[in-house]
């Protein structure tokens, strides 16, 4: 690793202290850089903006959240057991602290900056990695009845973010116990609408 890159990951993680402590707005480049035991300089060589900053924080908050292996479609079991083990890859994921971390930190600067939204518009995270496809080959397979497999996958996923990651999100719930039962019910709600007309 280079002296720039190590300073380039001092200049991440001392802003990442200082905005979990006093938040983006009321964070100077300068106190960063004296946090970080480089020049302002330095920082601005790195990053020209706080967004840039902010935006390159939560890209290594993301790096450290475990999204699971991708699960292809199996034609020899049945598509809701397949389901199902997908859900709960997804809930580990959403119910993660790693995951809840970005989330929490991100969540209202999104709101205020539309340009750091655009900045971390980042490609698919969790099973909408792969499950528009694995629904496709299930549609192909006959499993399944979807003729939009992108609303398909997104119901799928939205479902289980209102009944688990938003209440833990916004600290409504911290109840695990009843995890399994949303995802199974998930499932079941999905096949209702999906499974193939006999």
């Amino acid at each position: 690793m280079t002296l720039s890159e190590k300073k380039r990951l001092q200049i991440i993680a001392s802003a990442e202290a200082l905005f979990a402590s006093s938040g983006l707005e009321a964070t100077s480049m300068d106190q960063i850089a004296a946090h970080a035991g480089v020049s302002k300089r330095t920082v601005y060589n790195h990053f020209a903006t706080k967004t840039e900053l902010f935006a390159a924080i939560l890209e290594a908050m993301f790096s450290k959240v475990d999204q699971g292996p991708l699960i292809t479609y199996d034609a020899a079991r049945p598509v809701d057991q397949q389901l199902t083990d997908i859900a709960r890859q997804e809930v580990a994921m959403l119910a993660s602290p790693a995951f809840l971390q970005v989330a929490r930190v991100a969540f209202l600067q999104l709101l205020k900056d539309a340009a750091l939204a655009q900045a971390i518009n980042k490609p698919s995270m969790g099973c909408l990695r792969y499950l528009e496809p694995f629904l496709k080959e299930a549609v192909a397979d006959k499993a399944l009845d979807i003729t939009d497999s992108e609303l398909a996958a997104k119901q799928f996923v939205f479902q289980l973010k209102s009944l688990i990651f938003y209440p833990l999100l916004y600290s409504l719930s911290d109840d695990m116990s009843q995890h399994e039962y949303f995802i199974e019910e998930t499932v079941k709600l999905f096949m209702a609408r999906y499974r193939p007309l006999a």
